[in-house]
């Protein structure tokens, strides 16, 4: 007989994320039909601050509840159509339930009942699923061939749309490439954000933070802040490229300007001005100068990967991109490819980047994460796990990561608890791996 786990209930209601704006969580109250138990649980979604325009979409109120932030209605369609939808179902059918909603909401970006409705009740379905089996949630969504930790990629500085300082790229993040597990990986990485910090204070920076915990000091440009991160790196007893690597996400969509097609630096225009006295100073790009500036990053610092290095509708400057540094770094699409197996289909094709970014917010349900993180695998491209700005946490991404044997991961710098929680439950998978000797870590070269 088949098992048969009948949900009773989803329930949805409003709470905040990590920038105190609202976002959506869901309960599902599940009754196996054998032995008459009850299982719950629930699972929150996070929010983007810089979002692809491709992604699907995350249903506001409008309204002057938070700025218009509130979710009210996305609440309500959980607690209405997806509730009577699901009422019945086997929590244990993860696809069939992810279809079912899928076609209730019936538009190609769910904006009818929201994304952030439907993956609240995908992922809460997922862990009420796994507590009904008394499994870890990683074993369940991966299976008996679960063993792989990731590498992380701790952010360390921030900068664009996450935070309010003069620098242009979105993060600077380290990969700890001689770790031999992912607790040492973890424990470099974090020494050093700390001496990070400590040089920020010597030098009279901000030591504030920006949206992921990664310090948010005024600097004029990419090198000024590659050039801190190697001092600190030094600083904690490493060295740079042997033991930890760097990695940058550019968010290079939020410097595109439609109108002439370029990228425009506003950090570093701001300093050309102040250097020059020339009120219509500017920094601006075409697509091969801001290919030939990343060459020239990397000829100078220990650089393993670039993430959204152009606009997400740039897919000739992509296939340049890849064709000139795709030999010597990771080239990570995310606003590019925004989990959707539509686009990353046409980023093979066109043998543009060569590593992707999942975040299961930008589909909407975990069944759809996992088919391009699938497809992926297939065709050699990098998967790397993320968080989103505005965070929750929940640290379902850490299982999820473990569960599909990615690459790496993205969850921050080691400060703010909506951060520190997925690294938190990553240490326990790895414990309760090692437990079991099923334990494999990818050490990670930063290398193609």
């Amino acid at each position: 007989m088949k098992a048969y786990k009948k949900i009773f209930s989803v329930k949805g209601r409003e709470i905040l994320d990590s920038r105190g704006n609202p976002t959506v969580e869901a309960t599902i109250l599940a009754r196996d039909i054998v032995t008459g138990c009850y299982y719950e649980a629930s699972a929150a979604v996070p929010s983007g601050a810089s979002r692809g325009q491709f992604e699907a979409v995350e249903l506001r109120d409008g309204e002057t509840r938070y700025m218009g932030l509130g979710v009210k209605r996305a609440v309500e369609n959980i607690n209405t159509k997806i509730n009577e939808r699901l009422y019945g179902r086997n929590v244990l059918d993860q696809m069939e339930l992810d279809r079912l909603m899928i076609e209730l909401d019936g538009t190609a970006g769910k904006e009818s009942l929201g994304a952030n409705a439907i993956l609240a009740v995908s992922m809460a379905a997922a862990r009420t699923a796994a507590c009904s089996l008394n499994l870890p949630l990683y074993q369940y969504l991966g299976g008996c061939y679960t063993k792989q930790m990731p590498v992380p990629m701790m952010n360390i500085l921030n900068g664009g749309r996450h935070a309010t300082n003069t620098i242009d790229f979105q993060e600077f993040m380290i990969l700890p490439v001689s770790a031999k597990s992912f607790s040492q990986g973890l424990q470099m990485c974090a020494e050093v954000y700390h001496d990070l910090k400590k040089i920020c204070h010597g030098k009279g920076l901000s030591c504030g933070v920006g949206d992921e915990g990664g310090f948010a000091p005024d600097l004029p440009d990419a090198k000024e802040a590659l050039t801190l991160i190697v001092e600190a790196i030094k600083r904690a007893g490493y060295e740079p490229e042997t033991d930890l690597a760097i990695a940058l996400d550019v968010a290079a969509s939020e410097l595109y300007n439609e109108a002439d097609g370029k990228y425009h630096f506003p950090g570093e225009t701001r300093q050309k001005k102040m250097e020059e006295g020339d009120a219509s100073a500017e920094v601006v790009r075409d697509t091969q100068e801001l290919i030939d500036y990343y060459e020239q990053l990397i000829s100078q610092f220990p650089i393993a990967s670039i993430e959204d290095g152009l606009a997400e509708n740039d897919w000739d400057g992509w296939k340049v991109l890849t064709a000139k540094l795709g030999q010597k770094v990771k080239l990570v699409g995310d606003d590019l490819f925004v989990t959707n197996v539509k686009r990353l289909e046409a980023g093979i094709g066109l043998k543009a980047a060569n590593a992707i970014l999942i975040k299961p917010n930008q589909i909407g349900t975990i069944t759809e994460t996992m088919e391009t993180i699938d497809l992926a695998h297939k065709n050699g491209y990098q998967t790397i796990i993320s968080h989103r700005s505005g965070e929750t946490e929940d640290a379902f991404i850490a299982d999820l990561a473990v569960a599909v044997n990615c690459d790496r991961i993205k969850t921050g710098a080691p400060c703010r608890s909506e951060r520190v929680s997925k690294y938190n439950q990553l240490l326990r998978i790895e414990e309760s791996l090692k437990n079991n000797n099923s334990l494999h870590y990818r050490q990670d070269d930063g290398k193609i």
